[in-house]
């Protein structure tokens, strides 16, 4: 707490300056800065009183399971508060745009990525994050060819930003008649939901605007007119497509959010791979190089490799128990920043 203490310190001598106001954008974001800091100072005070009144009963002699009981649910609830001030990037509080698409290998690939949009479902709704299907594409024999998510909630960028890689499956095809073994891969791919207000220049010449009739995930039919959008920035050769809303514009307004969210994303992946060479520690990122594996036979075990966490109850994980994968991965990376 006492570098959270220190930088609030810093912030208001930086608010207290004279012409602090000169620059409203930067303002604002110290302002920010300074209210979520004062939140988290808060939070660490009640969690600190909660465990005096517990150390009180303790010697008053009151029962102790229930003071056991109380202080497992206030370790749970101090652990999660450490991952929050661990996330303290710019984006890491806000919402998220999040996106699968199926490798190579057909049905295998496209069964995969549905099935891993079952699991990120089930861990959103854990969470009680909400979100909306923003983009659904069937597989043409099973599962998904493409699916973007917008998902609200406290924290959902700062999260999931540790899922964002290659995935990697291996298990019994139950499309191979022969019952072999295969291995399918599905990347997923997070970005930062930037506020509308936020400016990122959109040229009416860089975009490509195609119309679309739009159908649900069941391939039940939406709308007899062409309200479904995509959007091709041909700059960058991104797509987003968007056919959630019931009208043209509304769905254009979102893709058009979500092509924001992306170009800003891609221009901090862009500053990042520059200080990567400077550094001489560019990373591979091509298939292969997969963050996580999920085998399902011969044996069964999901392994992080960014991390070296294993677990064996594949089911839990798949049925959206992610945290601890989550939870050390963002560790991780604190450590090797203050490596």
């Amino acid at each position: 707490m006492e570098k959270l203490q220190e930088t609030l310190k810093r912030l208001q001598e930086e608010s207290s300056r004279e012409d602090f106001w000169n620059n409203r954008e930067t303002a604002e974001r110290v302002m920010r800065k300074m209210d979520e800091i004062n939140e988290l100072l808060s939070e660490w005070k009640k969690y600190n009183e909660e465990a005096n009144y517990l150390k009180e009963l303790e010697e008053l002699g009151e029962e102790q399971d229930l003071i056991e009981h109380e202080a497992l649910e206030l370790e749970k609830k101090v652990k999660e508060f450490e991952l929050k001030v661990l996330l303290s990037g710019e984006n890491d509080r806000g919402d998220a745009v999040f996106t699968i698409h199926p490798g190579a290998g057909g049905t295998e690939s496209c069964d995969w990525a549905e099935m891993l949009f079952r699991m990120y479902i089930r861990w959103i709704e854990s969470r009680g994050f909400k979100y909306k299907v923003i983009d659904y594409q069937r597989g043409e024999e099973a599962g998904l060819k493409d699916v973007t998510l917008e998902i609200i909630g406290s924290y959902a960028y700062g999260y999931l930003k540790a899922e964002s890689g290659i995935h990697r499956l291996v298990r019994i095809s139950p499309f191979d008649s022969g019952a072999r073994r295969h291995t399918s891969f599905a990347s997923v791919f997070v970005y930062p939901l930037i506020e509308d207000d936020v400016e990122v220049e959109l040229k009416e010449d860089d975009i490509i605007l195609e119309t679309f009739k739009s159908s649900g995930p069941g391939g039940q039919h939406v709308n007899k007119a062409s309200t479904a959008v995509r959007l091709i920035h041909k700059p960058t050769n991104i797509t987003v497509t968007c056919q959630s809303e019931r009208s043209q514009m509304q769905n254009r307004r979102i893709a058009e959010r979500i092509l924001k969210s992306k170009l800003c994303q891609k221009k901090l992946e862009e500053l990042e791979e520059e200080k990567k060479e400077i550094e001489g520690k560019k990373k591979d990122i091509g298939w292969g190089h997969q963050i996580r594996s999920y085998v399902l036979h011969p044996y069964q075990k999901i392994k992080d490799h960014r991390t070296g966490l294993e677990i064996g109850d594949v089911n839990r994980v798949l049925d959206g128990d992610l945290d601890p994968f989550i939870n050390a991965y963002l560790r991780s990376e604190v450590r090797k920043n203050e490596e």
